[in-house]
């Protein structure tokens, strides 16, 4: 359970990268004013550019779901409940967020980053079944 954990971790820190990336890019082109990052608010007659926007909600999306994942991990991991069954869930998980996070960051079609989002979600589901079902 722990390489699962630490594969999202390094993918957060993946898409946290592009997302700085991104920023740094629209700040040195003069689409965005450093004083945006303040409260990360735009005036009115700004707009945030469609790249910081999707590269940061991207990177927001990895301290939503994947919370129920660490838990259960962790989880998993205080009780030794660990089995081949709950590596393989917490491992599909990580490849559906990786999924996700390309489709995000690329051509970012809202109805295939659902899809993926609830098989992610599923997954997790999975996980944390198992884990009550190992510890009863």
């Amino acid at each position: 359970m722990l390489y699962p954990m630490f594969a999202m971790v390094l993918l957060t820190f993946f898409v946290g990268l592009i997302a700085l990336k991104a920023r740094f890019a629209a700040v040195k082109a003069k689409d965005l004013k450093p004083a945006y990052f303040r409260l990360m608010e735009t005036k009115d007659s700004e707009t945030l550019p469609e790249r910081v926007a999707v590269t940061t909600r991207s990177f927001n999306n990895m301290f939503e779901a994947p919370i129920l994942f660490y838990a259960g991990c962790l989880a998993v991991l205080a009780l030794n409940l660990e089995t081949m069954l709950t590596i393989i869930t917490a491992w599909a998980f990580v490849l559906s967020r990786c999924w996700h996070a390309w489709i995000h960051l690329t051509y970012n079609n809202v109805i295939h980053r659902m899809k993926v989002f609830m098989l992610g979600l599923i997954f997790i589901l999975t996980l944390w079944i198992e884990l009550i079902v190992l510890s009863l």
